[in-house]
């Protein structure tokens, strides 16, 4: 039997790469044919996430792909979760997405949950409290201009297979992360969102991963030089959910470290834990692969360090990331202990004297 082929699309929050999935048999080879840098931009007054770059750049990466593979069958893409996308009513974009690193969310959370209980929230959606989750965005959002002509929400991934298919749909394991699902039936939660005031109809449909969303346009089809019968597939398109779903674990008792902007610490269960003790602990419950939940923290990974090197850049200071870790790694051991998810660390800004201040308040 010929080897199967199968484009993968992964964006992060500081990069992103297309890759082709080889299967031979009972073999998976991976080939990277495209890397890009990606990062929220300041514009209009918010951090937004650059989506019609990044879509040429995933269109870029597909051709590339093509060309060395032609006999590619799908398309799966995934991104980081919460963030979304605005569409009026002919499916254009009303504004670039705002980053979940935005402030416009500092005030809001108090809004939410005079009209939907945290204790409420908990025991329908199973989140963890975090400040710019995708339902205290969305109340943001709602105080803003483009609010009244918003027709439809989609999810970032699901925005790109909208761009390459014209189907919109949302794809189960990243709305698991907005707040927004009933994390008992996989579903939308009408119960939150008719006390929220969102509109009918401004989510779409729930797909799981494995769902043929749909073939590709026909002119995107042409561009990229692909065949007829080639299909966007849903994935686990919350990047954590692929990732987990790839762990080379021998049975179902095993625990993960997920490490990226953020870094993800915890195991796969086949149901949500809603106990008060995992409430308390700020743990959350999201859907994997193959109707699975992954309970697990989500805690400040590379992001200090990323920040750090784009605060150092814009002073006119740009530091090579090898160089850093080579000093980190010369220093002697003894130095102070920080939290990393110390809420200064949250926002875009000034990392180094962020850091600097915590330090210093617990030496």
């Amino acid at each position: 039997m010929a080897p199967r082929v199968f484009a993968a699309v992964d964006l992060g929050a500081s990069n992103g790469r297309v890759a082709a999935g080889v299967v031979d048999g009972s073999d998976l080879t991976l080939d990277v044919v495209h890397r890009f840098p990606n990062g929220p931009v300041e514009r209009d007054g918010h951090l937004r996430w650059p989506m019609a770059r990044l879509y040429g750049e995933v269109l870029a990466g597909l051709a590339r792909l093509a060309a060395t593979y032609p006999e590619v069958e799908s398309v799966g893409i995934d991104t980081w979760g919460v963030d979304y996308a605005l569409l009026d009513a002919d499916g254009s974009l009303l504004a670039e997405p705002v980053c979940y690193r935005d402030e416009r969310t500092a005030k809001v959370a108090d809004a939410v949950h005079e009209r939907v209980d945290p204790d409420e929230l908990w025991a329908r959606t199973g989140l963890q409290f975090l400040p710019f989750t995708t339902i205290y965005q969305l109340e943001a959002e709602r105080r803003g201009p483009l609010w009244p002509r918003a027709v439809s929400l989609l999810l970032l991934p699901d925005l790109l297979a909208f761009w390459l298919t014209g189907v919109q749909r949302t794809e189960r394991t990243n709305a698991s992360t907005t707040g927004l699902l009933d994390v008992h039936r996989a579903e939308w939660s009408g119960e939150v969102t008719g006390r929220l005031g969102l509109p009918d109809g401004l989510l779409a449909p729930l797909v799981s991963p494995g769902t043929i969303v749909g073939p590709l346009l026909p002119d995107v089809r042409r561009r990229l030089g692909l065949r007829d019968d080639v299909v966007v597939t849903a994935v686990g398109s919350h990047d954590t959910a692929s990732a987990v779903a790839a762990v080379p674990a021998a049975g179902p008792r095993f625990a993960y470290a997920s490490s990226g902007t953020w870094s993800l610490v915890g195991v796969e269960r086949t149901g949500p834990v809603l106990t008060d003790a995992a409430r308390q602990a700020n743990f959350t419950n999201e859907l994997g692969v193959e109707g699975r939940t992954r309970f697990l923290r989500n805690t400040g990974g590379f992001w200090l360090l990323e920040e750090s090197l784009r605060t150092w850049a814009s002073e006119g200071r740009p530091q090579g990331l090898e160089a850093v870790l080579a000093a980190a790694a010369a220093l002697t051991a003894g130095g102070p202990v920080i939290d990393v998810d110390d809420p200064s660390f949250l926002a875009r800004g000034p990392m180094p004297a962020r850091i600097a201040a915590v330090a210093e308040a617990v030496t």
